[in-house]
């Protein structure tokens, strides 16, 4: 690889750390929010659902502007929303009359760097000139995972040292790392997606692909499969261990995070001798064991191993699925990636959407809305088979 591109990839690293922050940084201030400002656990939800809204907005109409801005353009752009909306996290609930309007305000502006890094990052990596472009995807991916691990461990030291009261000293501190990559990312080489002269696919055509749905389908049930006991980790690390709230928030959450990391890292040491579609595919049938696991168990240590083993098992789906896609509609461009990007968050949203309505139905039986999430990663198992009729020479 032409060393100047290692500086474009060590970017697009810190690009999944920004996203994890954005991600992750505000959810461990709700209940602070809640008694700081006098809103509502609706109203946190609210903010959750934008969140996710904004992203999925920019995520479908990344697939039409961020072609004629330009790659480099839209990514420095999207580190500078994201400190942006970090800082006015801290700011804005204070100048305006109604604080909730103020964090509905910064985490628009976050929302939307966030939805562009999720679309480009992963074709910037893509285009770069590397030997093994799976290994390196997961590689990528993985950062998410410990840039997760990094916000919930550093953020819980600062307020035992700093206290809670500080955290908007915090949110600015945690700005800086998006402001620097932003600066990095003026300065790196940033290979074409398509090749020279190739505006790659037209959306229609794109869609007019059965491979691309069948590819969609994968993503979608990649995000659910991940979201659905990730979103519930903490819930269900209280719940099956009895354990106080404030240790789940951490078990929980850290636990699948960590095992998700390493299956990414795994892969990315030695995707070179293991066939991605075949790893996806043991990855899938995993994934339906540590279900099993954290909803049938009668023990609950082993309920929370399976929970932690499914975070090993969803490692590989996203960055799979951005692979495979890569591989088989070389052609695919901005739009494609733009519109995976859409079908994993609505994955995010489903997965876990689903948990919480069974839940509720069978009586705040966490365990059975996780069993049935389990639909996910069976329909991943049909997609990837299908997948692999549709391409059997392709890895």
């Amino acid at each position: 690889m032409d060393n100047r591109y290692s500086k474009t990839i060590f970017a697009s690293f810190v690009g999944y750390i920004v996203q994890a922050i954005i991600n992750n940084f505000a959810p461990l201030l709700f209940l602070t929010f809640q008694d700081a400002y006098d809103i509502s656990f609706n109203a946190i939800s609210a903010l959750i659902t934008i969140n996710f809204c904004v992203q999925l907005t920019v995520d479908l109409l990344s697939a039409r502007f961020i072609d004629r801005i330009g790659y480099r353009v839209s990514i420095v752009t999207a580190h500078i929303c994201c400190a942006l909306g970090l800082i006015g996290l801290a700011v804005l609930p204070a100048l305006l009359p109604a604080p909730f309007w103020g964090l509905v305000a910064a985490v628009c502006v976050y929302a939307v760097g966030g939805g562009i890094i999720e679309v480009l990052v992963s074709p910037i990596v893509e285009s770069c000139p590397t030997k093994n472009k799976e290994s390196v995807m997961s590689l990528l991916h993985s950062f998410y995972c410990w840039g997760h691990v990094a916000v919930v461990l550093l953020s819980t030291g600062f307020f035992a040292l700093a206290g809670i009261g500080s955290w908007p000293v915090l949110a600015c501190l945690w700005a800086l790392v998006p402001l620097a990559n932003a600066l990095l990312f003026t300065r790196v080489p940033i290979a074409p997606i398509t090749p020279e002269g190739d505006p790659g696919l037209p959306i229609r055509e794109l869609l007019g692909k059965r491979l691309f749905w069948i590819m969609f389908v994968m993503m979608l049930c990649a995000g659910a499969s991940e979201q659905g006991v990730s979103q519930w980790a903490s819930a269900f690390a209280e719940s099956a261990l009895g354990i106080p709230k404030a240790v789940g928030d951490l078990a929980g959450p850290l636990s699948f995070a960590v095992m998700m990391g390493i299956s990414r890292m795994f892969y990315a040491r030695f995707g070179e001798k293991i066939p991605l579609d075949k790893f996806m595919l043991a990855s899938s049938i995993l994934c339906i064991v540590s279900y099993l696991m954290a909803s049938l168990s009668g023990d609950p240590v082993f309920s929370f191993m399976g929970c932690a083993l499914c975070g090993l098992s969803v490692g590989i789906m996203w960055p799979g699925t951005f692979s495979l896609a890569a591989a088989g509609i070389p052609r695919g461009g901005t739009a494609m990636f733009a519109l995976f990007a859409l079908a994993g968050d609505v994955g995010c949203s489903a997965g876990p959407t689903l948990v919480g309505f069974v839940s509720d139905a069978l009586g705040g039986d966490l365990k059975r809305g996780i069993l049935s999430a389990i639909v996910f990663p069976i329909v991943l198992i049909l997609a990837i088979r299908a997948r692999n009729a549709h391409s059997p020479k392709a890895n």
